[in-house]
């Protein structure tokens, strides 16, 4: 059986590889932040027991965040401030659900607050299989390009892509362990550049759950016209 599940969003960040004064997790989307796309499926979903959300200390203090959760704000949590780095967040986010009633042995999904095309299929594949995987699961795409290794403007070599995913959000652990895990190896000096590869360092193995290679991540300007049309298109069909 498995234990409650609950979302964690980390939205410290302002974005800076995208170019504008606004962070992009605010920048408007069909009518509508980015930022509130993102959520809208763990707000809808029984099966999430709160969503948390981390910011920036100066976004708290203003509330924008208000007009977003308002119609489905019974499973929101109060947001808590982020860190520096987006681990950081993700760390002062999992401490903030175990001070708010969250278990250890509960499941978080940590979803990127700039991915705001996460279909709701996909959401719902992760979340049934989380009773067979023990130690985690997140969603990925086998990568279908030839990558190239570069130095500089030029080709040194060919990357076999045979094995190799790409790993999107969310990523479902227990928290207590991605706690445990992430406090770890920053104390060691480690690179966190996801959940997983936290875990992967004490050598957990998690599933690979298939998602949609349609779940991007905004991270440049170009990606946010690319968002609009994959979300008009879900609209339209």
């Amino acid at each position: 059986m498995v234990e409650r599940v609950w979302a964690l969003v980390p939205a410290g960040g302002r974005g800076q590889r995208f170019g504008t004064a606004q962070a992009k997790q605010y920048l408007p989307l069909l009518d509508r932040p980015v930022l509130a796309h993102a959520m809208e499926p763990f707000l809808m979903e029984g099966r999430i027991s709160g969503l948390q959300l981390v910011l920036p200390g100066t976004d708290l203090e203003t509330g924008a965040w208000h007009a977003m959760v308002e119609p489905v704000s019974g499973r929101f949590l109060p947001p808590v401030m982020g860190g520096a780095e987006r681990v950081d967040s993700v760390r002062l986010g999992l401490e903030a659900l175990l001070a708010q009633g969250a278990l250890p042995q509960d499941w978080v999904l940590v979803h990127d607050a700039a991915r705001p095309c996460l279909r709701r299929e996909d959401l719902y594949r992760l979340l049934d299989a989380l009773p067979c995987c023990p130690q985690g699961a997140l969603l990925a795409v086998p990568l279908a390009d030839t990558l190239k290794r570069g130095e500089q403007d030029r080709v040194v070599g060919t990357v076999d892509r045979a094995g190799l995913w790409r790993a999107l959000t969310p990523q479902a652990f227990p928290i207590g362990s991605l706690l445990e895990a992430i406090t770890e190896a920053q104390s060691q000096g480690l690179s966190v550049t996801d959940e997983a590869s936290a875990l992967e360092q004490r050598g957990w193995r998690p599933r690979l759950v298939l998602g949609h290679s349609d779940n991007i991540k905004v991270t440049f300007p170009e990606d946010l016209d690319l968002a609009a049309a994959i979300l008009a298109a879900r609209k339209s069909s």
